[in-house]
């Protein structure tokens, strides 16, 4: 069966995409194109062991079914990792064009973070930062839950008054709750507006569309569903409350310039203008996940700079909800003191998998540090407990993201979409 897989996604690969930029071939006359290949199959197959592991994939359907139909055990796709690792180190790239430099290395960090994932389906445990690292290329700090402290002071002054420091904000931000049966033209309006602001700066494949729905019983509160020809399905759980700053975050994060762009342009770039196959396979817990949720969420600042996303909501979102925007200035203030606390989780996740405190009082640190209530810190914690150190790449993502599209010049636009288009690496941007 191993050799009718390798034969037939040879087969397919060969008039299933236009010719790659040419690739260095390794002394028996192996080449990342056939590699890139073994790789998508790999990916598929560990897909078949863990339900969710694939986010997205838009090759030959062909090459997922064959994934199906006789997927190697965990050990056996652990054994295919370490060949294709070795296979990739045994190619040359001296000389080569640079992207085809970038191409090796982003294969093998991928077969990197693909072995981490099967070693841990296998048993294995790592600690929080181990894991992280492992799977998305980049090692968290871990900051002691009081150096937050100082934050909280700050809010606590913003918002005073009886009764506990969350139960405070949860009262001031109920005023800015989007009444449900509003929830369809306010996001319908924040999406459109981020759209508008990203065309302007980012030409997107002319074909490019998306579909919206409410959703509920999930972890998360929004997701983006990549089904390649430049299409996406979003999706927002409705089962807690969402603020009006959160329709533009959302808006931003799992639309534009976030997921729906990223991947809508990585799709162009490579596996249509290029026939880099392994890109048509996202594996949600690799270093793809660090770029694409740290550039989601710095898209919603470069999106809507300074005052300009208070300003929309005031003058577009209110309305739209029927909400008062009398405090909307002291909204705005809450939420920049608020995203300092982001990586105060990271201490809580790292504490609660690892057995030091139990699930309750982890969540009673939840509802502190990120000022949820408990219906939401729960929900949070349901999110750590399925996708564990993923929670990395939000906030330090964003930030090393950040770091690096500000650091390449005046042009944060261009910056962002060369990053979007790319196979750069966290390791490339820390």
């Amino acid at each position: 069966m191993r050799a009718f897989l390798f034969s037939l996604l040879l087969l397919v690969g060969a008039c299933a995409t236009p010719a790659a930029l040419p690739a260095t071939a390794g002394p028996s006359g192996d080449s990342m194109d056939a590699i890139a290949r073994d790789y998508v199959a790999l990916i598929l197959e560990i897909g078949e062991r863990e339900p969710g592991y694939v986010d997205a994939y838009y090759g030959p359907a062909e090459w997922q079914e064959a994934a199906k139909a006789n997927p190697r055990t965990v050990p056996q796709l652990i054994e295919g990792a370490a060949d294709i690792t070795g296979r990739l180190d045994a190619v040359s790239t001296a000389g080569a064009d640079p992207a085809v430099v970038q191409r090796r290395a982003y294969l093998l960090a991928h077969v990197s973070a693909a072995s981490a994932r099967l070693r841990m389906l296998s048993g294995e445990t790592m600690s929080f930062a181990d894991e992280a690292e492992a799977l998305f290329g980049i090692r968290p700090e871990l900051r002691p839950l009081e150096s937050f402290d100082p934050v909280l002071a700050e809010i606590d002054a913003l918002l005073p008054g009886e009764g506990t420091l969350t139960e405070r904000v949860t009262a001031f931000k109920s005023h800015y709750v989007i009444p449900k049966d509003r929830l369809q033209v306010v996001m319908d309006a924040a999406i459109a507006e981020c759209r508008r602001r990203t065309v302007q700066h980012i030409a997107l494949p002319a074909n490019e569309r998306f579909t919206l729905s409410f959703v509920g019983d999930k972890p998360w509160s929004g997701y983006n569903y990549y089904l390649g020809d430049a299409a996406s399905r979003i999706e927002i759980n409705a089962d807690f409350p969402i603020y009006t700053e959160r329709a533009i975050d959302l808006g931003c994060h799992e639309g534009y310039p976030g997921h729906h762009v990223y991947n809508a342009l990585l799709e162009q770039t490579f596996v249509r203008e290029r026939g880099w196959v392994e890109m048509s396979v996202y594996p949600l817990f690799s270093p793809m996940s660090f770029v694409a949720e740290g550039s989601a969420n710095y898209g919603i600042d470069l999106a809507f700079p300074g005052e300009e996303g208070t300003r929309f909501e005031r003058e577009v979102l209110f309305p739209l909800a029927g909400l008062d925007p009398a405090t909307a200035d002291r909204k705005a203030r809450l939420g920049a003191l608020q995203r300092r606390l982001a990586r105060a989780e990271y201490t809580i996740a790292d504490d609660y998998l690892a057995g030091r405190i139990e699930r309750a009082a982890a969540i009673r640190q939840l509802m502190k540090y990120t000022l949820a209530d408990e219906a939401k810190a729960t929900q949070r914690l349901r999110f750590i407990d399925t996708y564990r150190s993923y929670i990395i790449n939000y906030g330090l993502g964003r930030d090393v993201v950040q770091a690096w599209v500000e650091g390449q010049g005046p042009d944060r636009w261009a910056s962002m979409e060369r990053l979007l288009s790319s196979q750069i690496l966290p390791v490339d941007l820390d």
